[in-house]
């Protein structure tokens, strides 16, 4: 009896401290990959959002309705964004943000966006950057020097450079683009006495030499209209942004768009976007950081032959990936997107957008 008691104490202790030496480093284990994930989610970027016509009802690809535009101003509002102007983006996209951040943008300078959106935004003191190509100034759809005058005198605004002519200039030469950029910036200055280190590239085109003039002319940003969230991982000059139009501005999805974070990436191959014929469709390869998000459950999306996919993904490493893509791009815009659902709950968004040659 009191052998058997003997023996049954120490295995019962021995089971215990089991259990106890168990629980531990499962205590442990969640605590290591809570401070992993911590350590992925703790820079939550900036989104940046690009609008261009408001209330214009029969250009729904580029159209918003004001109700939904108020309705995504309530929204960020409600979801605890800040509003940043472009002096708080210069001073956050180098740094981790550790709040939510939303920089808004509008492309073209259209008339409904001064007789509809601005009286909505210089009301709430909501900052934004607007983008104008200079050429289209005062001409019919258009906001004339005096709206832009009007509109630029408030300290939340700021005017971007979209070009002159806003013309297809991925197709031209590196001369007609420096000369289109230069004659918009002249215009700027002798119009405004402005000068902006923002630039939009219209249609969200841009190719290695195009970027290089928009460096060598002093610009320090360039936007695209590719979707993803900014981090200070991206180049200054391909910058993302989530295009907002009557289709894509349904609250459900704007809300999916609101919780987003960043896709950080040492690169992308092909470094260059605009595919010639040779090159279509390219070799897409894509270089997350070592220390990055486990990849596993990364989902993508192209639109290769016009049609949108499930594209197949080749993992060459644990942390580099091969896209696989099924046949040409066809359309003037090549596009894909790749996703990564986190544990709670948000969305890493990456997008890519290649520009297929007419020439």
């Amino acid at each position: 009896m009191f052998k058997a008691i003997t023996f049954f104490l120490p295995v019962q202790f021995i089971i215990r401290k089991f259990f106890i030496i168990l629980f531990i480093v499962v205590l442990i284990s969640i605590l290591n990959n809570s401070n992993s994930y911590a350590k992925n989610i703790e820079d939550y970027g900036i989104i940046s959002l690009m609008y261009h016509r408001f209330e214009e009802n029969k250009y729904p690809s580029t159209n918003i309705k004001i109700k939904d535009f108020k309705k995504h101003l309530d929204l960020i509002k409600e979801n605890e964004f800040n509003f940043i102007s472009h002096k708080e983006f210069i001073n956050s996209i180098n740094s981790k943000n550790l709040d939510r951040k939303i920089l808004l943008t509008i492309d073209d300078g259209f008339k409904s966006f001064y007789e509809n959106a601005w009286p909505i935004l210089k009301q709430r003191e909501i900052p934004f950057v607007i983008f104008i190509n200079t050429e289209t100034i005062g001409s019919s759809g258009y906001m004339g020097w005096s709206e832009i005058k009007e509109i630029s005198s408030f300290e939340f605004v700021h005017i971007g450079n979209h070009s002159h002519t806003h013309d297809y200039l991925v197709d031209k030469s590196d001369k007609e683009i420096e000369d289109d950029l230069k004659t918009s910036i002249k215009i700027f200055k002798d119009k405004l006495n402005h000068e902006t280190k923002f630039f939009a590239y219209p249609f969200g085109e841009y190719k290695n030499s195009y970027i290089e003039i928009v460096k060598k002319l002093g610009f320090e940003y360039g936007f695209g209209q590719h979707s993803g969230v900014m981090d200070k991982t991206k180049n200054k000059y391909e910058l993302p942004r989530f295009p907002i139009n009557e289709k894509y501005g349904e609250e459900k999805r704007f809300k999916t768009l609101l919780n987003t974070i960043p896709f950080p990436y040492l690169k992308i191959l092909p470094e260059e976007k605009y595919l010639k014929p040779k090159n279509n469709p390219p070799n897409v390869k894509i270089f997350f950081f070592e220390n990055g998000p486990n990849l596993k459950n990364i989902n993508c999306f192209s639109n290769e032959e016009d049609k949108w996919r499930n594209s197949k993904i080749n993992f060459i490493s644990k942390n580099e990936i091969e896209i696989l893509l099924d046949g040409k791009f066809v359309t003037e815009r090549g596009r894909i997107n790749c996703s990564l659902r986190e544990n709670t709950g948000e969305w890493r968004w990456l997008g890519i957008q290649f520009v297929i040659s007419n020439l």
